[in-house]
């Protein structure tokens, strides 16, 4: 069975940091270019960033770069989001994505107050 769980997600405030994590199971993480998305109320669901399969090469959305550091460790199955320098307009649902397979985990909130 198929799994991506987010956790880290938590309230902040501004200039403040989180990191989140996105546990994968049931396929072959390692082969898997992996994304983070997030969705803010109200708005479309938009590409944070992505890091490839080896963990060689990511790229990320003008909004966050400089900011948000995506990074994976293969031998836990697992990538994660460093976020620092927050700001109110971060604020949204966070999402991992498995791009070859297609498949979402089921977020997790990052709140941050002004």
């Amino acid at each position: 069975q198929v799994q991506l769980v987010e956790s880290g997600g938590g309230l902040v405030h501004t200039g403040g940091s989180l990191r989140l994590s996105c546990a994968a199971s049931g396929f072959t993480f390692s082969s898997s270019a992996m994304c983070w998305y997030r969705q803010a109320p109200g708005k479309e669901r938009e590409l944070v960033g992505h890091i490839t399969s080896g963990g060689v090469s990511t790229n990320y959305a003008d909004s966050v770069k400089g900011r948000f550091t995506i990074s994976r460790d293969n031998a836990k199955n697992t990538v994660y989001l460093q976020m620092n320098s927050l700001k109110p307009e971060d604020t949204a649902v966070y999402y991992c994505y498995a791009r070859l397979q297609g498949y979402w985990g089921r977020g997790t909130q990052v709140t941050v107050s002004s």
